[in-house]
C-alpha cells in the first residue's frame, strides 16, 4: 500500500519537527516518520530535561563557536536565528527567557513544553505523524528521490528530508541510520567521533577528589602539534576521570585525538587562571599570616581539601611539612603543578554517553542557502546528521531548529 505526499521527513526530533512545521505551514501534505514509539526522545533529555533551546549570541559569534564550518550556518541564522526561534515558540504558546542573560529555556524549565508545544502545532496544521516506523530504503528515479520504504510500507513523496541525528544516546533512538540511507545515494560521511561527554583519565587520583566544582578552569591539549585547542569552564573530577560544562565541550575536540595518538595528555589551570609567579607569592603570605601552617592546608587555600592534598603527593611534597622546610626544587614542582595540573585522557564510554556526534555529512554535498543535497534532488538534510557540531549552551538545538527550518521551505 502506498500514499502519495508533498513531503516525507525522516525523524522527529527538533529538526525534523520544525521541518514538518515549516513545510505544512506552506499548505503541503506532510509525513513526519518516527522509529521511535513516540517523538521527542532525544528533545525530551536535553539539558537534564530542562531543555536549554538556544542562545542570545548574535549570529557572527554563533557561528565562530562552531569552528571554521560554522560559516556554513548563515543562510539558515539569517533566516531563523534565536530570535525568530523565541518567537515561534512564543506563536504556538510556549513562553521562554533568558535567566542568565545567555540560555534561552522554556519558563516551565521543562523539555515537555517544547514537545507539547510542538505537537500541538503539528496537529494544528495537518501532519500525519507514524511513530514505529523505521526507514529502511530511499526510493529514487533517474537521480531524484520518490519515496521511503519501511518494513511495513512505502510512501512516496518527490521530496525528503533527512533528520535523523547522529549516533549519540543509542538508547534514544540514535543509530545513524540516516548515514546508511544516504550513502546508497552517493552521499559521504567524515570520520564520526563522540562528543559531549565524559572523559576517563589514566590517573587514578581523580577519583579522591569528587566532591567539589572547580570553577573556571583552564584546560589544554599538551600535544605541539595541538598547542592551540584548549578551553575554559568548570570542571568535576569522577571516579575514573573527569566531567562539567568545560570537559563536555572539550571532549568533541579530544576524542578524535584519542582515535589519533591513544592517549591524550592534557594540563589543568584550577587555580583561576594564577600564574606560578601569584601562587608563590599566595603561599608565602599565607604562610607569614599563620606560621604553623601545613602545606596542605597552605594549599587548601587554592583548592578544595582533597584536592589539595593530591596534589601535594603527585608533587612529591610531605602534605604534613611547613613551607620552610620544603626544598626549592619540590617547591617548584608543587607550584609548577598548581598553575598546570597533568592528565593523561585515555578514554571514554564511546557513543553511549555522548550527546552530539562529531562528525556527519559532508557539507560541500549540501547547499547551505537551501539545505539541499547536491547529489541527488529532492533531498534535503538538516540537524545533527550533518558536519557540524558546536558546545553546550543551546547550539546544536538552535542549529538543529534553523537548518530544519531552512530545508522545510523545499527551494530548490
Amino acid at each position: 500500500m502506498s500514499k502519495n505526499y508533498d513531503l516525507i521527513v525522516v525523524g522527529a526530533g527538533a529538526a525534523g519537527m520544525i521541518a514538518a512545521i515549516r513545510a505544512a505551514r506552506d499548505a503541503k501534505n506532510v509525513l513526519l516518520l518516527e522509529k521511535l514509539s513516540q517523538i521527542g526522545a532525544k528533545l525530551k533529555a536535553t539539558g537534564g530535561g530542562r531543555c536549554n533551546l538556544t542562545n542570545t549570541l548574535s549570529n557572527e559569534e554563533f557561528m565562530a563557536k562552531f569552528g571554521r564550518d560554522g560559516r556554513f550556518m548563515q543562510d539558515a541564522l539569517k533566516k531563523f536565528n534565536h530570535k525568530n526561534l523565541i518567537e515561534f515558540f512564543k506563536e504556538i504558546g510556549v513562553e521562554t527567557h533568558a535567566p542568565d542573560g545567555f540560555r534561552v529555556f522554556p519558563t516551565s524549565h521543562s523539555s515537555s513544553t517544547i514537545i507539547s508545544g510542538l505537537t500541538n502545532e503539528m496537529q494544528r496544521v495537518g501532519i500525519e505523524v507514524l511513530c514505529s516506523q523505521k526507514v529502511e530504503k530511499l526510493l529514487n528515479e533517474d537521480n531524484h528521490v520518490t519515496g521511503v520504504q519501511t518494513s511495513t510500507n512505502t510512501f512516496l513523496a518527490p521530496n525528503i528530508i533527512i533528520a535523523t541525528g547522529g549516533l549519540g544516546y543509542p538508547v534514544l533512538g540514535a543509530e545513524g541510520d540516516g548515514y546508511s540511507l544516504v550513502h546508497e545515494l552517493g552521499h559521504k560521511t567524515t570520520e564520526l567521533h563522540p562528543a559531549m561527554m565524559p572523559l576517563k583519565t589514566k590517573e587514578e587520583w581523580v577519583g579522591n577528589c569528587r566532591a567539589d566544582t572547580i570553577a573556571k578552569v583552564e584546560l589544554r591539549v599538551d600535544i605541539k602539534k595541538h598547542k592551540k585547542l584548549k578551553a575554559s569552564g568548570d570542571l568535576i573530577f569522577t571516579k575514573s576521570g573527569i566531567r562539567g560544562p568545560v570537559v563536555l565541550d572539550f571532549a568533541r575536540e579530544i576524542t578524535p585525538l584519542i582515535s589519533k595518538y591513544g592517549e591524550v595528555p592534557i594540563l589543568l589551570n584550577l587555580t583561576k587562571g594564577m600564574n606560578e609567579e601569584q601562587i608563590t607569592k599566595h603561599l608565602k603570605d599565607e604562610a607569614l599570616k599563620n606560621q604553623n601552617s601545613t602545606m596542605h592546608e597552605l594549599v587548601s587555600t587554592l583548592l578544595p581539601t582533597p584536592l589539595a592534598l593530591e596534589l601535594c603527593l603527585l608533587s612529591a611534597v610531605d602534605p604534613d611539612a611547613k613551607l620552610k622546610a620544603v626544598s626549592g626544587k619540590e617547591r617548584a614542582k608543587l607550584i609548577n603543578h598548581l598553575a598546570w595540573t597533568p592528565l593523561s585522557v585515555t578514554g571514554h564510554d564511546g557513543f553511549k554517553m555522548a550527546m552530539i556526534t562529531r562528525g556527519g555529512i559532508v557539507l560541500k554535498e549540501i547547499d547551505p542557502k537551501t539545505m539541499h543535497s547536491k547529489i541527488i534532488d529532492g533531498l534535503y538534510f538538516c540537524g545533527e546528521v550533518m558536519n557540524l557540531d558546536g558546545p553546550c549552551g543551546g547550539y546544536n538545538l538552535q542549529w538543529s531548529f534553523a537548518s530544519g527550518y531552512l530545508a522545510g521551505e523545499l527551494k530548490i
